[in-house]
């Protein structure tokens, strides 16, 4: 697997609507309880579910799944940081994929929620083998030609 990068951008405006329109069913067919409790502990809920909502989408794009995922299986969660947790079929599609671990970013304006996810796959060796993250080897050497 290679380093994958998802992108998405949404109008806050659009998650306002759709929160004034379906309420609590759209919260709680898209987002987790723990993302429910956060977005709707703050000043300007619609933000905040729009740039949970744009992480998600992000996400999808940078598994490779787009849009193919039940919406609660990827949970955004932290502070200061947000980090992504997985579960479902898409945590499985992601250990398929060798993802070790996706970065985010997420940001708002008054008007605009983006995300920007990561992908970080698997670590391989110059042989091949997979290297574990956590372990530290000595620098390689430079490859010449």
């Amino acid at each position: 697997m290679k380093l994958q990068v998802g992108v998405d951008l949404i109008e806050i405006e659009r998650i306002r609507r759709a929160l004034a329109r379906h309420g609590d069913s759209f919260k709680e067919r898209c987002f987790t309880a723990g993302e429910r409790a956060y977005c709707d502990g703050k000043p300007n809920p619609p933000q905040h579910y729009a740039g949970r909502f744009a992480a998600k989408e992000a996400v999808g794009k940078a598994l490779g799944s787009g849009v193919y995922f039940t919406w609660k299986e990827i949970e955004v969660r932290g502070r200061p940081k947000p980090g992504v947790h997985l579960s479902g079929r898409t945590a499985r599609w992601a250990d398929r994929l060798g993802a070790v671990r996706i970065e985010l970013s997420m940001t708002h304006s008054r008007e605009l929620a983006a995300a920007v996810a990561v992908v970080v796959p698997e670590a391989r060796g110059l042989d091949g083998d997979a290297e574990r993250p956590e372990a530290s080897a000595p620098p390689r050497p430079e490859r010449t030609q």
